[in-house]
């Protein structure tokens, strides 16, 4: 492909708007990245090419070429690369900005990748401080490419990618740290010095583009992760910055911390917040850098930083200023103590200016809703700590406290009208996750000076409780006022719910109970005048937040570790006649009835609404004294006797909404399956009784299908609604007695109807999820439910319908042809994994004999493996790994299949066999713990059946190798290659990760150490000629050890010895390479 050809393919992939085209050139470009003379075509393109985009595609070419992990660039030709983009980059400042960083994410990478490369025994990619000296002793626009390349680095070497082992990355990253970070970050803050010491031209804008950049590299090295945590950018309350040791010179000097509010001060704001972010790293630094005093002085330092920001605050109404500097705010809690922060000197004036600061903030709520978190979590631990504080010093939060507790709440109020008299306001309310949340941290808040936070709300609520019953009354009443009240109303009945739920049992007084009782009594009053309107109306946010405040007073005041003789009730007896718990029971059984009654088309309301009914009825099996007097409720058999679609709506199907909405009936069968099996015993009468409505609904269905022509939607509706009740009182009766009346009711009448559904509608997920799991629910023996008396083939005969439903679905799915990839995992895998979890939970249920089928010509085993074989096949590898519900649901099925089935995995065919062990190979490396335990366990399984064959193929005896395990050990022995490379990459993870399953790990080892000695022996030195001289006799030594006193068998005693043996091996093998500057590059073999 000639220069022009190139160029031009880059034109139309940067330029053309016509998809087409741009789909053409970036084909052929992705052919020319491939082909073997790109590399020269790269440097041709960047000294010759007219345009920005050739020059692009070149840099982004060679960072592929030099990213690749089979077929690596050889290391003279990455050196060359790397002097040839520094000299690029310094003879030509006029490039396009997306080509600087372009090149520089290339110099980045190669410096990366190449940490470990020596030449002359010299680490020839280490020295990027001398790289980046020339461009940092030349004109501004120069220093501002070296400073990017330094910025880029940091963050590059942070950065884990995919493609390269994660070990590989934490070596980099632990060697860049020790031997360059520290270096760069005091560069960076010297040049920071210097810039803000010439008194900042700001008028000049690369001047301007200069400090951006400084900040930038300053924020990534407080931002680097130092002991390779690597936690999610979204946890950032729990942040600790986990400086090293050898930097403590750097903030023991309080100039640095100055340097930063100095700056903050002097620059414009659109700066700022970079460096109020470099502040919130600083100021989180772990505690255990400092002695006492060093600590107190740094925070002292810190406040007084703070201080003076909050008395010059014109800065913070920029919204990333505010946000940035709320997160400050909060860390001064999260890393100090309180008892620390009240000996600062100016700490009641600052206390008083952080309050003063928080209330404006809270009136001024449609500001930055998101950084109101930070100072909440502030208050929440200030408050969290009152108790604890041993200092002598006032902590005045008594004071202040309050203050903030009214702001919120007087705020969220005063919010109502504002929001319903303009169009185009976000309403707070609408987003029940923040509302939630600030609820959570209001509710310890609320609780420090909870006399002032009682009186406060019982004020506020009996004015707008007052105002809303006149305007009920009232005949002119407008809507919008109303809606104000009602508006009102729901932020209390929230915040009442969020404070109750605050109560701490040690902490709580008789006079606290009492008030929590006048706040209780408030809300079911107005429960009691809402009710009685929902005919006529009722307001959907107001029910939320009742349900919310049903759900915190039942997790304080309701069950058997709450004292009965609590103010609280004899506050309610007073108020409400409400004597004892089972009264209260009562009220809440009566409200979820009402609820369901009048809300049964409102899926927010009914779900909470049948989950709230679902928390009452768990006190089964242990039958807590609650639940005991939940049934004796009149309501609660109303329940049990009646529920159709004429008493509760939901339950209906001939409403609008479409078949996934029909979720929540789950959860109110298994609601009404408990209350139903506590007094059930073995009362059949009482069990027919109940499932008459569901008789019904399969008999109807039962009649559909039995015409030929039907309505297929009415058919679905009833089907699909009738397997989720199902479902769910099959998930409630985990008893025997119970669970069997259900099976006997099932089957063999109404197993058909659900086989008919699955051969009609297996292209509609909507309809097989809820069959499918329904059926993996039937077969899942939990609490051993499944046990059949000595004289009953039920057990076979469920595994038969199992087996019918698994490949009635499997053949049929399979026929689909081509689904889109974004609709894959709906359309298909995920009926096939709920299949994977049904033939599981079946074949480790131990209530069938499995070798009893092929004895009597049975096929019903072998029709479910072979359809579980052609799904299997029918999915990508990567697929079983990216979608997590398949990943698990896969590998336990192979668990117990290599578990208890060697022998049909042994007769199956080569390539599937191989498509097996790759896939448990690639399940080893997983993130997810559960597979990587599982796919050890399988591979523990195969491996002991493997070394079993062996021996006995070795042995002389009169029976002969079955024919299965003889053609398996040949397979296994053409391609030894699959095993040996499970080997290294189990001896890997235990030597150089972070192995968390190590006890797992070790049990297949054995096994593949000794059908691979010759291999294991070769790993071996290896591993031990790639450490530096002096440390390889102590690696020898440890694989000695490794191996002492080990047989050649695979018997328990041997395994366990193994095991105690491989643990002391890893902390032999750490302790060894701490100490050294072991690389990883002499690890080819491993990785």
């Amino acid at each position: 492909m000639s220069l022009a050809q190139l160029e031009n393919l880059c034109k139309q992939l940067y330029e053309t708007t016509d998809t087409t085209t741009r789909l053409q050139a970036e084909k052929a470009l992705v052919e020319f990245t491939n082909s073997p003379d790109c590399l020269s075509k790269c440097q041709l393109l960047l000294e010759r090419g007219s345009s920005s985009y050739s020059q692009l595609l070149a840099a982004t070419c060679l960072t592929k070429l030099v990213s690749r992990t089979n077929n690596p660039l050889p290391l003279e030709q990455r050196i060359d690369i790397r002097n040839y983009v520094l000299n690029y980059l310094a003879t030509r400042p006029k490039l396009a900005t997306f080509v600087t960083q372009a090149l520089i994410q290339l110099y980045a990478r190669i410096t990366k990748l190449g940490w470990f490369d020596c030449q002359k025994d010299d680490y020839v990619f280490r020295n990027a401080i001398t790289d980046v000296t020339r461009f940092l002793q030349d004109s501004v626009e120069y220093c501002i490419i070296g400073v990017t390349i330094l910025s880029q680095l940091t963050n590059e070497i942070n950065q884990a990618d995919t493609t390269h082992p994660l070990t590989k990355h934490r070596k980099i990253a632990s060697s860049f740290r020790d031997s360059s970070l520290f270096d760069i970050f005091t560069l960076s803050c010297n040049l920071l010095k210097q810039a803000s010491g010439k008194n900042l031209n700001l008028n000049d804008e690369s001047q301007h583009g200069l400090l951006m950049q400084l900040l930038k590299l300053t924020h990534n090295c407080l931002n680097f992760d130092f002991i390779g945590t690597s936690t999610d950018e979204s946890s950032d309350d729990l942040c600790t910055v986990q400086i090293p040791t050898s930097w403590r010179s750097a903030f023991l000097d309080s100039s640095t911390l100055q340097l930063f509010f100095d700056l903050y001060h002097s620059i414009p704001p659109s700066f700022s917040p970079l460096v109020l972010s470099c502040l919130v790293q600083i100021a989180s630094v772990r505690r255990s850098l400092f002695n006492n005093a060093e600590r107190a002085k740094f925070l002292s330092h810190l406040v007084d930083g703070v201080k003076r920001i909050l008395e010059n605050p014109q800065s913070l109404s920029d919204p990333n200023n505010y946000h940035e500097f709320c997160r400050l705010l909060a860390r001064l809690k999260s890393n100090y103590q309180l008892g620390e922060l009240v000996k600062v000197e100016n700490y009641p004036e600052v206390i008083r200016l952080i309050a003063n600061f928080t209330v404006t903030s809270l009136q001024h709520w449609e500001f930055a809703p998101n950084s109101v978190h930070y100072l909440l979590s502030l208050w929440q631990r200030l408050a969290a700590s009152v108790p604890y504080v041993k200092a002598t010093e006032p902590h005045m939060l008594e004071t202040y406290t309050p203050e903030v507790t009214k702001a919120y709440i007087t705020s969220r109020l005063e919010s109502v009208h504002i929001i319903l008299s303009r169009d185009g306001l976000e309403d707070p309310l609408e987003d029940t996750g923040l509302v939630q949340q600030q609820l959570d941290q209001l509710s310890t808040i609320g609780r420090c000076e909870y006399e002032k936070t009682c009186a406060l709300l019982v004020q506020l609520f009996d004015q707008s409780a007052q105002s809303y019953q006149e305007l009920l009354q009232s005949a002119s009443a407008s809507p919008m006022d109303i809606a104000v009240q009602e508006g009102r109303l729901t932020w209390l009945v929230y915040i009442i719910g969020a404070v109750i739920g605050g109560r701490v049992s040690f902490a709580s007084t008789d006079e606290q109970d009492a008030m929590d009782g006048e706040l209780v009594c408030r809300v079911l009053q107005l429960m009691n005048l809402t009710d009685s309107r929902l005919a006529q109306a009722g307001n959907e946010k107001l029910e939320l937040a009742m349900l919310s405040f049903f759900e915190q007073f039942r997790k304080i005041y309701i069950g058997d570790q709450v004292q009965k003789s609590s103010k609280l009730y004899r506050r309610l007896s007073e108020v409400l006649g409400l004597n004892d718990e089972t009264m209260v029971l009562s009220v809440f059984i009566g409200k979820i009835i009402t609820n369901l009654k009048y809300w049964g088309r409102c899926e927010p309301i009914t779900s909470k609404t049948l989950q709230l009914l679902n928390d009452l009825s768990i006190g089964y099996p242990f039958l807590s004294h609650s639940v005991r007097k939940l049934v004796k409720l009149s309501a609660v058999q109303f329940m049990l006797n009646n529920h159709t679609s004429e008493h509760f709506s939901f339950l209906g199907i001939n409403n609008q909404s479409n078949l996934t909405d029909m979720r929540c009936r789950t959860t109110f069968y298994t609601a009404l399956g408990r209350l139903l099996m506590v007094d059930l015993g073995e009362d059949e009468d009482q069990y027919e009784q109940f499932m008459l409505p569901l008789t019904a609904a399969f008999e109807a269905v039962a009649q559909m299908f039995s015409t030929n022509s039907f309505n297929e939607q009415e058919a679905k509706r009833t089907l699909v609604g009738l397997v989720r009740d199902l479902r769910g009182i099959a998930f409630a009766f985990n008893a025997k007695t119970s669970f069997m009346m259900l099976f006997e009711w099932i089957y063999p009448s109404y197993m058909p109807i659900l086989q008919r559904a699955i051969e009609l509608w297996y292209h509609d997920p909507a309809c097989t999820t809820p069959v499918l799991k329904l059926m993996a629910e039937l077969v899942h023996n939990r609490s051993q439910r499944l046990q059949f008396d000595v004289s009953s083939p039920n057990g076979i005969l469920l595994f038969r319908e199992t087996s019918k439903m698994i490949t009635m679905y499997g053949n049929r799915i399979l026929t689909l042809g081509e689904v889109p990839k974004d609709q894959v995992y709906a359309l298909k895998l995920k009926g096939i994994s709920i299949c994977f979890s049904m033939l599981k939970a079946a074949l480790s249920g131990s209530y069938v004999n499995f070798g009893v089928f092929r004895l009597y010509g049975d096929d019903a085993l072998d029709n479910a493996l072979q359809t579980f074989i052609k799904l299997l096949l029918s999915i990508p590898h990567s697929d079983l790994l990216d979608y997590p519900k398949l990943s698990q649901s896969y590998y336990s099925l192979l668990e117990v299949l290599t578990q208890d089935h060697m022998n049909f995995i042994a007769s199956l065919e080569p390539h599937v066999i191989m498509y097996i062990l790759s896939s448990i190979s690639e399940g080893l490396t997983a993130l997810d713990t559960m597979v990587c335990t599982g796919c050890c366990s399988c591979l523990d399984h195969i491996v002991t059946y493997l070394f079993k064959q062996l021996s006995r193929s070795t042995k002389k005896r009169t029976t002969p190798l079955n024919q299965e395990s003889d053609r398996f050990l040949h397979i296994m022995q053409q391609h030894p290659e699959m095993i040996q490379q499970m080997l290294s990459t189990v001896l890997n993870i235990i030597i150089f990760e972070d192995c968390r399953n190590q006890w797992s790990m070790s049990r297949p080892l054995l096994g593949l150490i000794l059908l691979n000695e010759k291999y294991f022996s070769d790993l071996r030195n290896s591993i031990v000629n790639s450490q530096p001289p002096e440390k390889q006799q102590a690696m020898h030594l440890c694989f000695e050890n490794l191996m002492e006193g080990i047989e050649r068998n695979l018997l328990t005693k041997n395994r366990d010895r193994f095991t105690q043996n491989l643990s002391a091996f890893r902390r032999e093998v750490n302790d060894s390479m701490k100490n050294s500057t072991y690389g990883v590059n002499s690890n080819d073999m491993m990785s």
